[in-house]
């Protein structure tokens, strides 16, 4: 636990300082019940070690510590039979809305007609396929 911020909400919790409602811990992450509760059983799961976001995962990181996410949404499905789906996001970076820099995921469970929306837009009609080409080909260079 040397790997963690002193002033870090997540890291606060992990280091029990700040109560949580755990759902699953071990040794490379911890999962716990969000207290906004969007839908019920809407938890997180973060890494025991501080990571900022996942612009700074390196490949190792990403392996060791996202690979529990079908397991947690799994186990949250299974908590209530009425969940028909659910919502796995992270925000990266503020201006994706991140508001704790500390890695994490949310796992938002989903039942018919919960009056839930996601912030997505179709901007299709804005581009044509020479831009599409531009943007895949900037993107793939990167690689």
């Amino acid at each position: 636990m040397d790997e963690l911020e002193q002033d870090c909400l997540f890291c606060k919790i992990i280091r029990g300082e700040v109560p949580s409602y755990t759902i699953f811990e071990n040794e490379d992450i911890y999962a716990f019940l969000d207290l906004s509760q969007v839908n019920p059983g809407h938890s997180l799961m973060i890494p025991k070690k501080h990571i900022v976001n996942l612009f700074d995962y390196t490949p190792n990181e990403a392996q060791k510590y996202l690979q529990y996410i079908p397991t947690i949404a799994n186990t949250i499905k299974q908590f209530d039979s009425k969940i028909t789906g659910m919502n796995i996001t992270t925000n990266n970076g503020t201006s994706a809305g991140q508001v704790i820099m500390h890695s994490h995921i949310h796992f938002i469970p989903r039942f018919e007609g919960d009056g839930l929306t996601t912030a997505t837009r179709n901007n299709e009609k804005k581009y044509t396929k020479a831009d599409y080409q531009k943007i895949a080909t900037q993107i793939k260079s990167n690689f």
